[in-house]
């Protein structure tokens, strides 16, 4: 499965078909979609398309008929789909079957980017449609994470050719893969405190039972499940056949309903318990006075009101309060930020709030996920997954150029080249923050000035509005791209 296809094209080729005497876009092939031999992601016009072969054919017809299927899309639990039948007539060659249209996915966010409670939460929507398909004669070919994409903070499973008729063996064939992205990586945050994200960034198959078994300690040993899907699947690692199998009575689907379950109440029952980070209290210990955040408020809501957008980033996000706000006026608002305490916090309360359309993200501006796999195309960097409307970069700057050494120049040339649109905060050096941030340093870059950013700025943007905040220490600059 090809997760980015699901948002927009990429490089390809393909013969233009015609159908009723008019010419049709060529497909575009989507990179990242080759590791299914019975499914080919293209979009086309418009749309997300992916040609089948004539077996995958015969499992979506299934799936279809299904009352899961229909309630799970119904749900938003599982990707609307239809045969593209006019498609089809002038697309299908060689071995391919048929053609299905799918709904498309506003942005594309890998797993190396989600919150511990979105991982957590991917995996159980991954098993419930496992336990719903068994009971109607389907099952699940596969376990991957990347099967799992995002509506705001809702979880939606993507991959259906990952459904197939139940061929009578008694295990399922992705659960090795399901250990080693969801249930490992969750294991080992959850109990040793050990971030999933870098390790998942690191190896695109996860962390393998050997692995995880390393990590945890001697107690964690005695935990519910570590046994079975962890010491005694480190042992059979590397042989062939790693489905979940089941000895004794029990046969057929019946064997891997039983270990759903018990896979279920294990991933229900881990939590993780980080307590306070750098961020995550920052809304609380920052140092804005009530008319500085008032007057902040107020000018982003100006901005964010003016019109509505399709996609907004917050970067540098926190626990989301200015992603909400933009999400009043917009279609999608994506929110990131490298602390994953707080992110997991602004998901969680995304969650119990309802609300839609915030996307929280783990993301660390200055070591952003690069373009990964084969030939670094099937998972892609952030600039290729879509190119947001309007920017928010509030109380971040510094962090980048104070703290992480950053050329003050390439982080606005970055900017000018993300968006045409951006609501920017430029903190002085004598602000409480930045002199704390500062305290045991002498260097810094000899452009972080507000006349020198003023200067920057305009060389790249055209200045709409610009506010000192009452403190007098920030500043919030509205700046546009020239039209060329």
């Amino acid at each position: 499965m090809a997760p980015s296809a699901f948002h927009q094209s990429s490089a390809g080729s393909a013969i233009a078909p015609v159908l009723d005497g008019r010419e049709i876009c060529a497909p575009v092939f989507d990179p990242g979609s080759f590791r299914d031999r019975d499914g080919r992601v293209f979009v086309q016009g418009g749309g997300v398309f992916r040609l089948i072969s004539k077996e995958a054919l015969l499992d979506w017809r299934a799936l279809r008929e299904t009352t899961f299927f229909r309630r799970s899309v119904e749900r938003g639990e599982l990707i609307a789909t239809s045969e593209a039948e006019g498609l089809a007539e002038v697309v299908i060659g060689g071995a391919w079957g048929g053609v299905l249209q799918h709904a498309k996915v506003s942005f594309i966010s890998y797993p190396y980017e989600w919150s511990f409670g979105m991982l957590r939460d991917a995996a159980l929507l991954q098993l419930d449609l496992l336990g719903a398909a068994l009971e109607e004669g389907l099952n699940l070919k596969d376990g991957s994470a990347y099967n799992v994409q995002w509506r705001g903070a809702k979880p939606v499973f993507i991959d259906i050719l990952s459904f197939q008729r139940f061929d009578g063996r008694p295990f399922w064939p992705g659960y090795r893969q399901f250990c080693q992205m969801f249930l490992n990586p969750l294991m080992v945050q959850a109990w040793r405190s050990i971030a999933f994200q870098p390790l998942l960034r690191g190896s695109l198959e996860g962390i393998t039972p050997r692995q995880c078994r390393r990590m945890l300690s001697t107690r964690d040993l005695l935990r519910r499940g570590v046994l079975t899907h962890v010491v005694l699947h480190s042992q059979l690692e590397g042989m062939t056949g790693s489905g979940l199998r089941v000895d004794g009575p029990r046969q057929g689907p019946q064997a891997i309903q039983h270990n759903v379950r018990g896979l279920q109440r294990i991933v229900r029952g881990l939590e993780w318990r980080p307590g306070r980070s750098a961020w995550s209290d920052y809304a609380q210990s920052n140092s804005y006075s009530g008319d500085d955040h008032a007057a902040k408020r107020r000018f982003v809501e100006e901005v964010a009101s003016a019109r509505r957008r399709h996609l907004v980033f917050d970067l540098g996000s926190n626990t989301g309060e200015y992603a909400r706000l933009a999400a009043d006026h917009a279609d999608l608002v994506v929110a990131m930020d490298a602390d994953a305490v707080a992110v997991d916090r602004m998901y969680q309360d995304l969650v119990k709030s309802g609300v839609a359309n915030v996307q929280p993200l783990v993301f660390d501006l200055a070591d952003p996920s690069p373009g990964l796999g084969w030939r670094n195309r099937e998972r892609r960097p952030l600039e290729e997954r879509g190119r947001p409307d309007l920017v928010l970069s509030l109380a971040v700057l510094h962090h980048l150029v104070l703290g992480r050494n950053l050329p003050l120049v390439e982080v606005l040339d970055w900017f000018a080249g993300l968006t045409q649109e951006l609501v920017i905060e430029f903190v002085n050096l004598d602000d409480p923050m930045v002199r704390l941030m500062l305290a045991n340093r002498r260097d810094r870059d000899p452009d972080y000035t507000l006349e020198q950013f003023e200067k920057l700025v305009q060389e790249r943007f055209r200045v709409v509005r610009r506010l000192t905040l009452p403190s007098g220490t920030r500043t919030l600059f509205h700046v546009v791209t020239p039209k060329r």
